[in-house]
């Protein structure tokens, strides 16, 4: 009782603010479109149904979806008010992730042990990448898309959690994963592991880097190290691989035009302001024009803004919904990082528990690469910000992870977990 009650006042205050911004979209345009008031009507009530659902089905933690709802209804807003059919499309996708988000929740508690899948996390990423490589379509010079009828998805959204799923196999029981059934010492044995470990997760960068897909690389090498950090057994590994970055960061920097091009723009996008650094400059440009309270939704220019709707969508938000708004985004990201980590701390199952950090570490990580890249801390890295951007493929596999993540906060599906390892 008392969990619903403290759920409630929350949910009110989404629910008002959908209903105000919408109202404030309808009313600030030159002639009144009632497809932005149908359209926030409907997304008021999803997000309220759903949300209610959670918690009279007792379906795990009530807090990850209600963060996610009001990150889901500032990045609605946006994409309506820059592009009134990419909201309605948008909000499609929300449909369809939403019945994602329900359907991985109870696949997931009704298939018992997941870790026994490893072969699967192994090779599906690497036919995904072969058929992208055969197949794919280019598009801003990645081929990361494949396109069917007329719809296009990309394969990479999908390994990141494949390969979360894998890291969380290798470390329920840290170099043992193979050689289990063969006669050698156990030195050998966890040498060849961490060998394995190593050689699987640069194949998969490796594919990523010769799709050009790097934001997506970067973002998997990432989640990689922290992951080796807090459940690898010997540091020695974790420090091996944190120095390959280096050369990683030479090569790029050498082989790819594009990624000198970022670098450069970061660096200094003034010197070519019309060119190379024109879309960061546009971005800091929106960013300084909103100020602290923004411009008012409907009343900047982020139009002016290249990929907006995508990339650059917290340029957006901090244009027509100043830096508090900004913020507002960067704290409710904070506030999903703290409660996944603290719903993580009371999970047993050992397997459980590495696949929620390790999704929790990807929307955090995957959070700073964007937010970053928007504000010129870092170089820009091409990729969405989650549940906020405009994009099927990125919304549905961030629904997947939170669909997983739910089902992992249920207590009623958690049991003792394994040997606790250092």
């Amino acid at each position: 009782m008392l969990g619903e009650t403290t759920y409630r006042k929350p949910l009110y205050l989404i629910a008002v603010f959908n209903i105000m911004a919408y109202a404030f979209l309808f009313l600030s345009g030159d002639s009144y479109n009632w497809h932005i008031i149908a359209l926030g009507t409907f997304v008021t009530l999803l997000i309220c149904t759903v949300c209610l659902v959670i918690i009279k089905r007792n379906t795990g933690d009530e807090y990850l979806f209600l963060i996610i709802s009001m990150l889901l209804s500032i990045g609605l807003l946006m994409i309506s008010r820059l592009n009134k059919g990419l909201g309605i499309k948008q909000s499609i996708w929300v449909t369809v992730g939403i019945t994602l988000f329900f359907l991985i929740y109870y696949a997931y508690i009704r298939v018992d042990k997941w870790e026994k899948f490893t072969h699967l996390y192994i090779f599906l990423p690497l036919v995904s990448y072969l058929v992208t490589l055969v197949f794919g379509k280019n598009i801003n010079g990645a081929v990361n898309w494949i396109s069917i009828g007329g719809f296009t998805f990309q394969p990479s959204e999908l390994s990141k959690i494949l390969f979360v799923f894998f890291l969380a196999s290798y470390f329920k029981e840290p170099d043992a994963l193979f050689l289990k059934d063969f006669r050698c010492s156990e030195k050998t044995k966890v040498v060849v592991n961490r060998l394995l470990l190593m050689f699987i997760t640069y194949l998969n960068i490796g594919f990523l880097v010769i799709q050009r897909e790097l934001g997506t690389a970067v973002l998997m090498f990432l989640v990689f190290l922290t992951l080796l950090y807090v459940f690898g057994r010997d540091l020695r590994t974790f420090f091996l691989n944190s120095v390959l970055i280096i050369p990683g960061i030479i090569a790029s920097y050498v082989l790819f035009y594009h990624i000198r091009v970022r670098v450069e723009a970061w660096i200094n996008p003034w010197t070519d302001i019309t060119d190379k650094g024109y879309q960061i400059s546009q971005s800091l440009f929106a960013i300084a024009t909103g100020g602290f309270f923004g411009t008012g939704i409907g009343m900047g220019r982020p139009d002016m803004v290249p990929a907006v709707t995508t990339d650059f969508i917290f340029s957006a938000i901090c244009e027509e919904l100043g830096i508090f708004g900004g913020v507002a985004v960067v704290l409710l990201f904070m506030l999903f990082t703290y409660r996944g980590i603290k719903i993580i701390l009371g999970v047993k199952n050992r397997f459980n528990k590495i696949l929620g950090f390790g999704i929790v570490v990807m929307f955090g990580l995957q959070t700073f690469i964007i937010i970053g890249g928007v504000i010129k801390l870092i170089p820009l890295a091409g990729i969405t910000l989650p549940f906020v951007s405009y994009g099927g493929s990125s919304l549905t596999t961030s629904f997947i992870a939170l669909g997983i993540m739910q089902a992992i906060s249920n207590p009623d599906i958690d049991e003792a977990g394994g040997e606790a390892y250092g």
